[in-house]
């Protein structure tokens, strides 16, 4: 079962093209820090930009370069059932570990339709899933009745969640509607110290991509239920979350990178353009405080 740090990747590009190279060595430099698991071609990774042969490639740089060291959950997610099963096929093949799979965007399903969506998902392809659900970004939200009965007829195959609603009693509410098999992951860095305290296993993260060593230490603080040093280390990098949020994501957390190793370019597909001034004065100033710069 997943737990601890888990970086949802950026995907890095030059020129407008997939770096292949800078992303081979962000793979090994998140592992080598201690990063659980890996996630390409989730939201962070700028999924939405990438054509689904640039999709699968991802993955499969990921699965190559991670050689077993660590799990791979590969985006799967899509607003249309089939191609996300298309993906979940294929990162099967690959040998990834699951499948991340977002409610679908834009159409709006009723929680009918995400039920039939997940149950359709789950009895077409056997790549265990972690359900991702992310209102802010979908319009559509996974109740925790939902995600209940999901998990519940079909335990062997939805196994986990990755929750951004931002509503920390849903942590509860699934812990005591699911079994304890299954793993709930924050969806959200700055709620992930409420979110372990109340059940949660660790984070799929986006500020692991810049901070993967402290990110993987107050995980580590989290499951020790060392509570001084998981505040300790949530204090460091409280501004950071933030402020890979203070503009479009991931613009803010390339241009971090990018200040981190010169092999990363900053560079972000449209329609996202480059972060503001003032993200990039806060990302400078959260960087100096975590003594990430």
């Amino acid at each position: 079962m997943f737990n601890g740090s888990i970086p949802a990747l950026v995907t890095p590009f030059r020129d407008g093209s997939l770096d292949e190279a800078a992303f081979r060595k962000l793979v090994d430099w998140q592992i080598e820090q201690g990063s659980a698991a890996l996630v390409p071609c989730g939201t962070t990774g700028e999924t939405s930009t990438l054509s689904n042969a640039e999709h699968h490639r991802v993955v499969e740089i990921c699965i190559e370069q991670a050689s077993g060291r660590v799990p791979i959950i590969a985006g799967c997610g899509s607003n249309d059932t089939q191609n996300a099963l298309l993906h979940m096929n294929f990162s099967k093949k690959a040998g990834a570990a699951a499948g991340l799979c977002v409610a679908p965007y834009y159409n709006r399903p009723s929680q009918a339709g995400l039920i039939a969506h997940f149950s359709y998902l789950a009895e077409n392809c056997n790549l265990p899933i972690v359900l991702y659900n992310v209102p802010g970004r979908t319009v559509t939200d996974l109740k925790p009745e939902t995600t209940i009965e999901l998990a519940n007829k079909f335990p062997e195959q939805i196994i986990a969640i990755k929750d951004a609603s931002e509503d920390l009693s849903r942590v509860a509410d699934h812990r005591m509607g699911i079994s304890k098999e299954f793993c709930q992951l924050s969806g959200n860095d700055e709620l992930a110290l409420p979110f372990n305290a109340a059940g949660g296993k660790g984070c799929i993260s986006v500020t692991a991509n810049v901070a993967p060593a402290l990110c993987a230490e107050f995980q580590a603080a989290c499951a020790a239920n060392d509570l001084v040093e998981a505040r300790r280390l949530n204090d460091l990098l409280y501004p950071l979350h933030y402020a890979m949020f203070s503009d479009s994501s991931p613009g803010p957390v390339k241009y971090a990178l990018s200040r981190v190793h010169d092999w990363i370019e900053p560079g972000v597909r449209l329609p996202l353009c480059k972060p503001s001034d003032a993200s990039r004065k806060a990302v400078d100033a959260a960087l100096e405080h975590a003594g990430l710069v």
